[in-house]
This record gives structure tokens, sequence and C-alpha cells, in this order.
């Protein structure tokens, strides 16, 4: 028979293994969800502080070096 340790480090393994798994489903459940939401699309340059919040309602403020107008 078994000595109590051994049989207690066995059940550690189990359970530490099973915690293992568990994170690694989560994981790719929140990787699966996060990616299904589409590709990410660039902050608006308002945002970014490269034009004023006033200007940006304009629509003839210059757009901010690099950043092209949309479509």
């Amino acid at each position: 028979m078994a000595d109590p340790t051994s049989r207690r480090g066995r059940w550690v393994a189990i359970v530490t293994g099973a915690i293992s798994i568990l994170i690694g489903v989560l994981y790719l459940g929140l990787i699966l969800v996060l990616d299904s939401r589409g590709p990410l699309q660039p902050p608006p340059p308002e945002a970014l502080g490269l034009i004023s919040p006033q200007d940006a309602g304009a629509g003839s403020a210059p757009f901010a070096a690099g950043v092209s107008p949309p479509g």
C-alpha cells in the first residue's frame, strides 16, 4: 500500500493539472470571443490629440501627417 505522502502528492498533481487545463480552455475561449469581433480599427485623430475636438466636426481640419482620410 502506498504511503499517505505519495497519495497526497498524486492528488495535488491531479488538481493542479485540472486547474491548468481549465485556465487554458478559458484563455482559448477569451481569445475566440475577442477575435470574432473583427479587425481592429485605428482610433480617430482627435482621440490621439492630433486635432482638436472643435476642429473635428468642422470638416475642414487638415489630417495629421501619416493619417489618410477615410474612404
